[in-house]
């Protein structure tokens, strides 16, 4: 069920051009489309600059944009992220990426930014890679992200099997609650459930029934590489090579102790999508 009091989004970029509720685990499919011929990706790396105050900023600060102060809080979200030139190795466009797909799929509500906190514009910030709410309350669920934002599939699924195992141990769960909880803004209207929820004294039994991991792998596609144009033979094919990759990542996932729901978004060029968000970025954190 959707949010009730979600905050409003920018409006939808990427499709879903294949998604399974009956599979296990549950799968969307992204696809940025085709115009006029390309793949859509300047177009994407321009849109996910209008997700960077939500995703970079805490609650109250991007909550109260506005046409006044909109420009300022912009560049001090680009800012946040990083001012690194080396960027091709980092994975912060991949939590960008998530956040926007969960916010624009499933109208949660984010419930921290990790970036917000870091000390050094240029430190990598470990731990989930998304702290969302989804549903209505008092039934929300606590989605919990992990991304691989990588040009090899078979990289991304080995990798974030490993993670979604270490991940799920309770020493890690109760490191990772009690960070989530210091960084709670007050004014979040469920800063006070979500500590409850998460505090030392609730039975990780109880945590669990209410939590969800959506996994974000993305991979450079010869199918979405071979195209010009998402017509019935490319969602055909498309269709075929997601579930092909589902296929492999539920049987290295096993029965995890989580709820896990898989997000795939075939990239023509990883390589070529970075350096484009990166040009975006570095516009943003010029501005005043």
């Amino acid at each position: 069920m959707p949010q009730t009091n979600a905050p409003p989004h920018p409006a939808p970029f990427l499709a879903v051009r294949f998604e399974a509720e009956d599979l296990t685990p549950k799968l969307t499919a992204w696809c940025a489309d085709f115009e006029l011929g390309n793949w859509r990706d300047e177009g994407l790396a321009k849109h996910m600059l209008h997700w960077l105050p939500e995703f970079a900023l805490k609650y109250e600060e991007w909550r109260d944009m506005s046409a006044h102060n909109a420009v300022e809080l912009l560049g001090h979200a680009a800012r946040t992220v990083y001012t690194s030139p080396k960027y091709q190795g980092r994975g912060e466009f991949g939590e960008l990426l998530l956040h926007a797909m969960i916010r624009q799929r499933f109208a949660s509500i984010p419930a921290i930014s990790k970036y917000y906190y870091k000390d050094s514009a240029n430190d990598t910030v470990k731990g989930f890679d998304a702290v969302h709410v989804v549903g209505a309350p008092p039934e929300w669920e606590l989605w919990l992200g992990e991304v691989k934002f990588y040009a090899e599939i078979g990289s991304a699924i080995r990798d974030v099997i490993v993670e979604i195992a270490a991940h799920s141990k309770r020493d890690y769960l109760r490191s990772e609650f009690g960070a989530i909880t210091r960084k709670l803004d007050d004014s979040w209207p469920h800063a006070a459930e979500l500590r409850q929820l998460l505090h030392a004294n609730t039975s990780l039994d109880s945590v669990f029934a209410r939590v969800c991991i959506p996994v974000l792998l993305t991979y450079d596609s010869p199918i979405v590489g071979g195209s010009t144009t998402a017509n019935a033979d490319y969602v055909e094919r498309f269709t075929a090579e997601v579930l092909a990759h589902h296929s492999t990542f539920a049987t290295k996932l096993g029965q995890p102790p989580l709820s896990v729901r898989l997000f795939l978004f075939p990239l023509k060029e990883k390589r070529r999508l970075v350096e484009l968000l990166d040009e975006a970025l570095k516009r943003c954190q010029l501005a005043l």
